[in-house]
């Protein structure tokens, strides 16, 4: 078997009714992985994309606004695949933030990960398996940002239970990483692009002189899921256009 495939192993991708998620979703299955996808709407787009190919796809509707939404996944269905990608944001200035935008952007990026990936991973080690887990985090794992202070810290968190995680469980037989996205062109980033000094002061900075596409992070997901990446643990892969390099 190539040190590339996915073929028989099962993989659950949160947030894959659109954007990021459904990128992920349909690679995981062109790497031969059967793939559930869970979302807060209805994944019937992604599950069609990936049928039509000759893939199998199934979908479930899961709100991670309930941060123990994700506790029953893991139960009566093996799961070898774990790719956390649902996610919120909300902008204000810093002065002006409200409590119910912490809470709310928290909850989904950061709470429902940890317990999701806790629920994962106790499902795997119960059944004596091995398990990958991919986080999604961002550029603001390492960066400020700017209006954006609760989905800063959540993708600051991101990074650190991915590091915490993988050392707990890389002994364990679960491989626990994080792709973190650069400017990508999906529905979180409209606003910005829409913002023309904004959109032009980013391609700017960009070495790749575009705005990534949701494919464009497909192809990391995949390959930290994959037998080739069976020695990484821990890391946070940028996948930026070189945005960090500059």
């Amino acid at each position: 078997m190539s040190m590339f495939s996915l073929q028989g192993k099962r993989a659950l991708v949160t947030g894959a009714n659109t954007g990021i998620g459904q990128a992920i979703a349909v690679g995981l299955a062109q790497a031969g992985a059967q793939v559930i996808c869970a979302g807060r709407r209805a994944c019937d787009e992604t599950v069609a994309m990936i049928t039509d190919a000759g893939g199998t796809a199934s979908a479930v509707l899961v709100d991670f606004a309930d941060p123990m939404a994700g506790q029953g996944l893991f139960a009566g269905q093996p799961i070898d695949i774990l790719v956390n990608n649902a996610g919120i944001i909300r902008r204000n200035d810093a002065l002006d933030f409200t409590e119910e935008d912490w809470d709310a952007v928290m909850d989904v990026n950061l709470k429902a990960l940890f317990f999701t990936t806790q629920a994962f991973a106790k499902a795997v080690l119960a059944r004596g398996a091995q398990g990958r887990v991919v986080n999604i985090a961002s550029l603001l794992s390492f960066q400020g940002g700017i209006r954006v202070p609760s989905y800063t810290a959540s993708k600051h968190g991101v990074a650190g239970l991915t590091k915490l995680l993988a050392n707990e469980w890389a002994a364990k037989g679960i491989n626990v990483n994080a792709v973190a996205p650069g400017y990508i062109e999906t529905n979180n980033t409209e606003a910005l692009r829409a913002d023309v000094e904004r959109n032009a002061a980013i391609l700017d900075r960009i070495p790749a002189g575009r705005w990534g596409e949701a494919s464009d992070i497909a192809g990391a997901a995949v390959y930290l899921c994959t037998p080739a990446a069976n020695y990484v643990h821990g890391t946070i892969l940028n996948v930026d256009g070189g945005w960090l390099a500059r």
